[in-house]
């Protein structure tokens, strides 16, 4: 199998608004994405397209909690997704509503794509107890 190596130039053409960030600053933050999924031969998505696709959603969605697209580079403090917001005195409220995996994923659009894209990953997956199929004088043959 393959795992999928970090093309910063190739992923500045799918992502122009990333164009600014630094190559380094980009492949650390395609690191931090395999920490959610895996980009090994064991991974649970083995269609190196997928998988392509799947972590550098992810990329984008960390780096733009990380404040990559902020002049100052600096994240923005804000959690959650705005629940209310007012101009005079300036306040703005966040909440994180759903279940708790999700919410941290819908906070920017790439998340919420990855979250979707991935509901299947997270199912239940029932694998049966295999079984011996004796031969003569009681011996196993094969698993089954």
């Amino acid at each position: 199998m393959a795992v999928v190596i970090f093309d910063p130039a190739a992923f500045k053409l799918a992502y122009p608004q990333f164009a600014a960030v630094s190559d380094a600053v980009l492949a650390n933050y395609f690191n931090l994405a395999t920490l959610y999924l895996s980009n090994t031969d064991c991974s649970i998505v083995q269609d190196i397209a997928k998988r392509t696709t799947l972590l550098w959603l992810l990329t984008a969605h960390i780096a733009f909690l990380s404040g990559a697209l902020n002049a100052d580079g600096a994240p923005s403090g804000l959690v959650g997704r705005i629940s209310s917001a007012t101009e005079g005195s300036v306040s703005v409220s966040a909440e994180m509503p759903g279940s708790p995996g999700a919410a941290w994923f819908n906070q920017t659009a790439w998340g919420a794509m990855f979250w979707q894209s991935t509901i299947s990953l997270r199912s239940f997956r029932y694998r049966a107890r295999p079984t011996v199929v004796e031969g003569q004088h009681g011996r196993p043959v094969w698993w089954r």
